[in-house]
């Protein structure tokens, strides 16, 4: 009786053993705080091929995940643009990348991107991320939808995601701007103190895999 126990014990030990990393492969692993950024390369609206590597020459990068047609994003855009160019200058440009199927909204085709980066006279790059492999990388589920990189060396480590700041609808209602704190502290050499906020914006559109 003990030995067939035993047996049994043993048995179900290695059936255990064998299965468990057959579920971890499974799981789609996504960048937390601290975690070093791969390298990523997406098609901008002017046709050029734009890759995270562009940028180790800085200090950092701001990565938004945005769109055309989402009223949240729309609100940011003035935002963003002022963004990119307070910080640009300093070592911490940013980027802009559309994640949306655009078959669920015909208002985020790379057409239209075109035209509304040429519209609002964005002065970053807006990226198409077609097979959404980027966003889901880094977990985005909203647009709009921050991570701020922090650069050293020829890594890119993910220091602060969530919103631009306390005030999605209304710019002139904003009392923490959570982006400027992330990247002031960054600039000083110092941490960063909120690390996590809650993105408020419109869902990210998947394609059916």
């Amino acid at each position: 009786m003990k030995t067939g126990m035993s047996g049994w014990v043993i048995l179900m030990l290695v059936t255990v053993v064998m299965v468990a990393p057959a579920f971890r492969s499974d799981e789609k692993k996504v960048y937390a705080i601290g975690d070093v950024v791969q390298n990523f390369t997406l098609k901008n609206v002017d046709g050029r091929m734009v890759s995270l590597s562009d940028y180790k020459g800085g200090k950092g990068v701001i990565l938004v995940f945005t769109t055309n047609h989402c009223p949240f994003s729309k609100a940011y855009e003035e935002r963003m643009v002022a963004l990119d160019r307070k910080y640009a200058p300093q070592g911490f440009p940013l980027i802009a990348v559309q994640p949306n199927d655009p078959s669920a909204y015909s208002e985020d085709s790379f057409e239209n991107m075109k035209l509304r980066a040429q519209e609002k006279n964005f002065s970053f790059p807006y990226l198409l991320d077609d097979a959404q492999r980027v966003a889901r990388s880094f977990g985005a589920t909203r647009t709009p939808e921050v991570f701020v990189l922090k650069q050293a060396g020829d890594r890119f480590t993910v220091e602060y995601t969530g919103a631009i700041d306390d005030s999605p609808q209304n710019a002139g209602g904003v009392k923490r701007r959570f982006v400027e704190e992330a990247v002031n502290n960054l600039l000083t050499g110092r941490p960063v103190v909120t690390t996590t906020t809650k993105a408020i914006g419109c869902g990210i559109k998947w394609k059916n895999m």
